[in-house]
């Protein structure tokens, strides 16, 4: 039998236990969210989009992760087709996202969560939607407007990706150094964690940051020419441009418009910098007298792959006690693996010439360097939840002898879980191309992941017309909508 102590030891910690569930599901807890997604991933990887949705976790408005459900599932309905459903959950997506820019009890509401979060782990946390996904969000709800020939609509959704980039870039540094600042008063250095961390270099590749996406603005330029905007196109191509400066078909692009438009400078710029093949394949006079073929264009998004989920990792750091005595702890952080898959991008054929598509954007890598910006943050909470972990089981030791020594060991090994969680239904890269056509219905064969097609494509004169391709492995399908 129990004595009293012992019972009063059971009984704080379950409160605990539940005080920390409190909007947040067990599972949640004590299984890792890319556990969780894993039936979906699977349903998704062979393209059944439906089935995909059913296997998504339950989750309630209440729900901490709420929020990044609505996610995978707009995402998913997109991928079906079902662009009213998946445009109705990307606008409540969006919605939370501002009420949490926008409430005045935000810093007192995260308090209440990191409180909960100190007796489990940052699963406990609201999940707050990152800056890349963001604009992926609103690329996909843009998407979904031009799915119902709404350009306007669609435009608005991609003035909002490309503010939320504004946004990330004015509060980024500032942040960086915060959380750098906080997580060496723990005591832990950026040395010491890189050092212990698994290095995701090869992951993060090239990118200079998490949140610049040239994806969004080169989609921001086509849609700005379809609505004939020609000089808000041509800005965000060059910040397409800036973000990706050797993709060949935003090189064309920018060369196309700068002459266009009569961009004097930028065109001794471009002329210098891009090859003979660009400049002199679209040159025409600067005072624009040459005129161009009266045809339209083709512009393919070619979304391949799955984005590979966090994993979690533990490494050993030295941590000071609340007596400030110094012992070594295990953490158990997220990671991404430090691997880069390699995809060979769509080949199209038309009338005996070959046509290969560029990545414009590797979303691992932006999401792997999020996580690495996020790091010292995380690490200062692990750094906060050990210390008041092992205070926790001390003080249940003395209360509850063995028994509550044991149960509060128990429960901080099952309750040390790292937070995996993110849009994990995302495509892994995407890639671009455009071909100039002629006027009328066209065929092109497209070539991808090892199948091939042939499509038909209206071709206006003076317009686009948007291909997106989907290629997730076996399967492979396409849309097409005249701009």
């Amino acid at each position: 039998m129990l004595n009293i102590p012992s019972k009063i030891s059971i009984i704080l910690l379950l409160s605990l236990a539940l005080s920390a569930c409190a909007g947040t599901s067990f599972s949640d807890l004590f299984s890792n969210y890319n556990k969780q997604m894993q039936g979906a991933k699977n349903a998704q990887q062979q393209g059944n989009f439906e089935q995909a949705v059913s296997l998504l976790p339950e989750r309630s408005e209440s729900n901490g992760s709420y929020g990044l459900s609505l996610l995978e599932k707009a995402r998913l309905e997109f991928l079906a087709n079902n662009h009213t459903q998946s445009q109705q959950d990307f606008a409540l997506v969006y919605r939370q996202v501002q009420q949490a820019e926008q409430a005045a009890k935000i810093q007192l509401s995260r308090g209440i969560e990191n409180i909960q979060a100190v007796v489990s782990n940052d699963n406990a946390t609201r999940y707050d939607i990152h800056y890349y996904e963001q604009s992926m969000l609103h690329c996909y709800q843009a998407l979904n407007y031009l799915n119902q020939n709404d350009l306007s609509g669609a435009l608005v959704e991609i003035r909002r990706a490309n503010l939320v980039q504004q946004k990330a870039l004015q509060a980024n540094q500032q942040a960086l150094f915060d959380s750098q600042e906080e997580m060496s008063k723990k005591g832990v250095s950026s040395e010491s964690l890189a050092s212990k961390y698994p290095s995701m270099s090869t992951a993060i590749g090239k990118v200079k940051n998490g949140f610049q996406n040239a994806y969004t603005f080169y989609l921001s330029g086509v849609l700005y020419e379809a609505a004939g905007q020609a000089n808000d196109a041509y800005i965000d191509y060059k910040k397409a441009l800036e973000i990706y400066p050797h993709n060949v078909t935003v090189q064309k692009d920018v060369w196309r418009l700068a002459t266009k438009l009569g961009m004097t400078n930028d065109i001794q710029l471009f002329g210098n910098r891009f090859s003979s093949d660009i400049t002199q394949s679209t040159r025409q006079n600067i005072n624009g007298q040459q005129a161009l073929t009266k045809g339209g264009q083709l512009v393919v998004l070619v979304e391949q792959g799955i984005i590979p989920s966090k994993q979690e990792v533990s490494i050993h750091l030295p941590i000071f006690t609340s007596h400030n005595d110094m012992r070594f702890y295990s953490l158990a952080l997220p990671s991404y693996q430090n691997r880069l898959r390699q995809y060979s991008g769509l080949s199209l054929n038309y009338q005996g010439n070959t046509y290969q598509s560029q990545e414009i954007v590797r979303l691992q890598s932006l999401a792997a360097k999020q996580l690495q910006d996020e790091m010292p943050a995380i690490v200062t909470r692990q750094v906060v939840r050990l210390v008041a972990k092992e205070e926790l089981r001390q003080q249940m030791s003395r209360k509850g002898g063995d028994v509550g020594n044991i149960l509060a060991g128990l429960y901080n090994i099952a309750s040390e879980k790292a937070d995996t969680r993110s849009w994990s239904t995302l495509p892994d890269s995407i890639h671009i191309l455009r071909l100039d056509l002629a006027p009328g219905q066209q065929e092109v064969e497209l070539n991808i992941n090892g199948n091939s097609r042939t499509i038909t494509v209206e071709i206006n004169e003076d317009r686009q017309t948007l291909v997106k391709l989907t290629s997730i492995g076996s399967y492979t399908n396409y849309q097409s909508i005249n701009l």
